[in-house]
């Protein structure tokens, strides 16, 4: 079912920006917090954007790296997680160890979306689940996206989807409005042909949004 906009007056897309990072034995509890319940999520972003044999795909905001094993059982050539907090990468490389879907072509490397540490033109895929409302910077982001990805590569955005009005930990996530805003970001940064849906993977309600290049 695609969304629409409410027309209600929204903060932006990136409205936790000034999130504090992970760290310390805190961020060892999120790491671990966010292994749980997060494969519909990473299921949905690899159907969506068709991730298989041949991509290299690019997950910003890996986290402890859920949808980066997951994408890993499809065979692409390689699979990077990319992620700002040195204690998620630490998580995320040990349990890639002890997985089944852990394979050669995954690495983790430190960076955010402002400044991805790929090459131009290295990927086929980038996704960026549930990490957008901490961007610091959309228009850098979303140039850095562009930039990593090769002629007809596929970005998608999944987001939690929010009330209007949402406080704390229940604003972690999109409202319809601010989903159809990143698109339009997406749109001016000379993304194509973008769609913006809702899906109910789990138990909770995303908003997504699917960019290509051209």
């Amino acid at each position: 079912m695609s969304a629409t906009p409410t027309g209600d007056v929204t903060l932006p897309p990136n409205h936790h920006a000034d999130h504090p990072g992970f760290a310390g034995i805190g961020g060892v509890i999120a790491a671990i917090c966010f292994t749980i319940g997060r494969g519909a999520a990473a299921d949905l972003a690899i159907e969506m954007t068709g991730t298989g044999p041949g991509d290299d795909v690019v997950d910003i905001g890996c986290g402890p790296g859920v949808a980066v094993r997951r994408a890993a059982a499809r065979g692409p050539s390689s699979v990077v997680g990319v992620d700002p907090a040195a204690v998620m990468r630490r998580v995320a490389r040990a349990l890639t160890r002890t997985s089944r879907r852990a394979a050669p072509t995954v690495r983790y490397q430190d960076g955010a979306a402002e400044a991805l540490p790929l090459p131009d033109g290295s990927a086929t895929v980038a996704w960026s689940l549930a990490t957008v409302h901490h961007w610091h910077d959309l228009d850098a982001g979303l140039a850095e996206v562009r930039r990593v990805l090769r002629p007809s590569g596929r970005f998608l955005a999944i987001e939690r989807q929010v009330e209007p009005g949402a406080t704390g930990l229940a604003s972690h996530g999109w409202t319809a409005e601010q989903a159809h805003l990143f698109g339009q970001r997406c749109r001016t940064a000379g993304f194509s042909d973008i769609s913006i849906d809702r899906h109910q993977p789990g138990r909770r309600r995303v908003i997504s949004v699917l960019a290509h290049t051209t």
